[in-house]
């Protein structure tokens, strides 16, 4: 990332408004637009919701956690925090 010089871009009343709070200190100035959740460009969200949604089917259908760790390659732990979420 590039940085600028703020006294070649901000208005001298808002530089010094800004300098009150963070004079000297380099600062990051999100953009406006809103920000997509993790995974919401790829499709990778998705695929977990539906993933955790087939494990929480199987276990009402007394498939055990144990079973279900095997057959998704994940722990014990991670099972039981799938299903009591």
């Amino acid at each position: 990332m590039k940085y600028r010089n703020a006294a070649q871009i901000l208005p001298d009343d808002l530089l010094k408004e800004l300098q009150k709070y963070a004079e000297g200190q380099a600062i990051y100035v999100p953009k406006r637009s809103h920000r997509k959740k993790w995974g919401q460009n790829t499709g990778t969200r998705t695929f977990f919701l539906q993933r955790n949604e087939e494990i929480r089917n199987k276990y009402r259908h007394n498939i055990s956690i144990e079973e279900l760790a095997d057959e998704y390659s994940l722990s014990y732990e991670t099972i039981r925090n799938i299903l009591y979420r």
